[in-house]
């Protein structure tokens, strides 16, 4: 009898262990052969601004890649929250994934009392691709040049200055927020659905400051639209090295925006590992790498776990700030 409960006892545990190596080949597999048709990437703001052309610029390098196309879908408002939910309920097959910013996923639950999704089970990270410093803007006939002029403008006249941004929480608003209390000044904030209409309401005279991505102020600036008068991270840009840190008026100010890819909880780890695999490659072309130092994004890369634990410190980070200035969306 002990005999027969052992043989059976062993063919279990032969069973279990086939069945698990029958799956584990089944999502290597599955790994393997994808992806096999278009993959739809998520844009959570509207086309025209910082993150989408930097969504779109690893869309075409990624489909040259598989020899498969990338369908750029844009779906502005709540802060990037109506793109997150959609994701969230997206098939976790490896045909949708999500191009986030950092506060989508680390800013908006500390600002919203409630959220369609939950930043930290509905997504499984694949890889970081970057950070940038974003630019601060002002209306080309303002008669503003500097930060300490628009510091001036605005503490004459309280409360007369609007400053845009893509939406509730995005980090053109919390640069803006920021600013505003090491500066001490009273400016109100008009959110849109993303940083191009802000940028176009700034053109029409609508709003008077915004602090939109680089690249975008960078092309603005130029052609003489907007006025871009200072930029948010710790050192000044080599595209434009003439133009200041808002540090450099406001002591340790400091603001820059952070990319990631993400994919709905529940797909298939394969498929994780062959998109952090093929993304990685992506950002580790030499020209893929010029075009992004251009456009003022330093590139990342790296492990889906990189991507979790820089989340979760940036999640600490704003989050206490958001406390400490009493900052809600509703």
């Amino acid at each position: 009898m002990k005999i027969r409960c052992l043989v059976n006892h062993t063919f279990q545990a032969i069973g279990m262990l086939a069945a698990l190596a029958l799956a584990g080949a089944a999502t290597s597999a599955l790994g393997q052969s994808y992806p096999t048709r278009s993959v739809r990437i998520v844009i959570p703001f509207e086309p025209g601004g910082g993150s989408d052309l930097h969504a779109r610029a690893l869309a075409g390098e990624l489909g040259k890649l598989w020899k498969l196309p990338l369908v750029p879908e844009n779906m502005g408002g709540a802060g990037g929250g109506v793109a997150a939910s959609a994701v969230a309920r997206s098939k976790p097959d490896g045909y949708t994934i999500f191009f986030a910013t950092h506060p989508i996923l680390a800013i908006n639950p500390a600002l919203y009392e409630t959220l369609n999704y939950n930043p930290e089970t509905d997504f499984i990270p694949v890889v970081k691709l970057g950070e940038t410093a974003l630019m601060a803007l002002v209306n080309a006939t303002s008669g503003i040049n500097t930060i300490p002029e628009l510091i001036k403008q605005a503490k004459d006249k309280p409360g007369t200055i609007n400053f845009g941004s893509g939406g509730m929480g995005t980090t053109q608003h919390l640069s803006a927020e920021l600013f505003k209390a090491l500066a001490n000044i009273d400016i109100v904030h008009i959110p849109f659905k993303g940083g191009a209409p802000a940028n176009t309401a700034m053109i029409a005279g609508q709003i008077q400051l915004q602090f939109d991505s680089f690249f975008p102020g960078m092309i603005l600036s130029r052609a003489g639209k907007i006025r871009g008068i200072a930029v948010t991270g710790k050192t000044r840009q080599a595209q434009l090295p003439d133009m200041p840190t808002v540090a450099e008026t406001l002591k340790g100010y400091e603001s820059v925006l952070g990319y990631g890819i993400l994919v709905p909880a529940g797909t298939p780890a394969g498929i994780v590992t062959t998109l952090n695999r093929d993304i990685n490659k992506v950002l580790a072309d030499p020209a893929y790498k010029k075009e992004m130092t251009d456009r003022g994004i330093n590139l990342d890369g790296g492990t889906p776990e990189d991507l979790k634990v820089w989340l979760a410190g940036e999640r600490k980070k704003w989050g206490e700030l958001i406390k400490r200035m009493g900052i809600k969306a509703g």
